[in-house]
């Protein structure tokens, strides 16, 4: 009878250890199906506000092909391969590839030839758990505890990889091992010679961002050509070439030269788009004026979509700012958020000779004239993709873009010519 007892006792104990163990990987692959499936929507969700709500169908001068990407299978063998198998390729923005032979620049800084992007291994991954991070409301005045070193010794790429590149992925792209990163961010720089500048923040940024425990990425996008500088077009070129790498859900659009002094001034999205920028040593740590809305701003995808991105007419220095400022409260129908001055605090280098480009003596008159923001933006942008290169600190990407006169952007934008009598 005890033999029996005890027989029966194991069969029990053993067909509840293999219901326990079947509810386990059950739940392993709900999580991680769940997790494929946030990829993948974000991902439609992003290249269908794209093609319905920045792309309109009487506006002829957009063009933007999307392929369907299969479903996502779940497999325990190559899952990150499987991943970047569903990442859209092929968005055609009025670009064009031109493999025209470009000066050597970065030289030292180590890259690879093919666009193997790295992505977090999610089989590990999804089972970990949210990373946490220190709230930004904790003001404590004269608190030393947050504040960041910001050095500005020019190093080479050598060295700034040697610091800080161990454990980052080709095309700067880092994640924590031991926590789940909450958004997947895309630092954009808009960049045009200046590498001793790109050096220091690389330098300062890795380091920073890393300490937050983000899943971050950082994008040069560089202009090549003799065309004036434009600082929105290369965020909105940023912003769509990004898209194909990984499915981002937070953008940073950040000015090379500003280096942040706080850690609780933390690298991610709230529900409105965010200046980040609020307090530059240049300008004695205040805020110029309300509606400033320059230097490093942030936004959810689904944000900066609908706000058409960022303004492609402002050739030169000045506006594009105030632009996206307006773009926000008008198209959005929000206002824009920022963190206690006491946090947003950054030095702005302002050594190595950078002169700003010279100002657009047009600008005034686009941005006071209250034009359609359809007309511009995402879906007019135009450029010519020369290159998409990994380095093992950013991701290159090197365009060229297709300047208008200001006559041209006049009549885009169905901007009234004043009369002399008027002026």
């Amino acid at each position: 009878m005890f033999r029996y007892y005890r027989t029966l006792l194991v069969f029990i104990s053993l067909t509840f250890f293999i219901q326990v163990l079947y509810s386990i990987v059950k739940l392993r692959i709900r999580k991680q199906q769940d997790y494929y499936g946030t990829l993948r929507n974000t991902l439609d969700k992003s290249l269908q506000q794209l093609t319905t709500s920045v792309l309109r169908p009487n506006n002829a001068a957009a063009i933007l092909n999307v392929r369907t990407a299969n479903h996502i299978k779940v497999s325990s063998q190559h899952v990150a391969a499987k991943l970047r198998e569903t990442l859209p390729r092929n968005i055609t923005v009025n670009t064009t590839r031109n493999n025209v032979k470009k000066p050597d620049t970065f030289i030292n800084a180590s890259f690879i030839e093919t666009l193997n992007f790295s992505v977090p291994d999610v089989a590990v991954y999804f089972n970990l758990s949210e990373c946490k991070i220190s709230s930004t409301n904790n003001v404590v005045k004269n608190s030393v505890k947050y504040q960041v070193n910001v050095n500005t010794t020019l190093s080479s790429y050598t060295e700034i990889e040697r610091k800080h590149a161990a454990d980052i992925h080709f095309g700067g792209h880092w994640y924590p091992s031991d926590c789940q990163a909450k958004q997947r961010l895309a630092l954009i720089i808009c960049y045009r010679q200046r590498e001793q500048h790109l050096k220091m923040f690389l330098n300062h940024m890795h380091l920073f961002l890393k300490q937050q425990k983000l899943d971050y990425t950082i994008i040069v996008v560089n202009q090549h050509g003799n065309e004036s500088f434009n600082r929105g077009a290369l965020f909105n070129v940023g912003f769509i070439e990004a898209i194909k790498l990984y499915p981002f859900t937070c953008f940073i659009f950040h000015d090379v030269d500003l280096l942040p002094e706080d850690l609780r001034n933390i690298y991610k999205c709230d529900s409105r788009p965010k200046h980040m920028s609020v307090a530059v040593d240049k300008f004695n740590y205040k805020l110029l004026y309300p509606a400033l809305f320059g230097g490093v701003t942030a936004f959810h995808t689904d944000d900066f979509i609908q706000a058409n991105g960022y303004p492609n007419v402002y050739w030169g220095w000045g506006n594009e700012d105030d632009d996206m400022y307006f773009r926000v409260i008008k198209n959005l129908k929000k206002n824009i958020t920022r963190y206690p001055i006491e946090i947003t605090r950054y030095k702005m280098i302002r050594t190595h000779g950078h002169k700003s480009g010279k100002r657009n003596p047009h600008r005034d008159t686009i941005l006071h004239s209250k034009y359609n923001y359809s007309l511009d933006g995402l879906n007019t942008i135009q450029y010519n993709l020369h290159q998409i290169r990994l380095y093992h600190l950013f991701v290159l990407v090197n365009v060229s873009l297709i300047e208008e006169s200001y006559e041209q952007i006049r009549n885009r934008l169905n901007i009234v010519k004043k009369s002399k009598k008027n002026r």
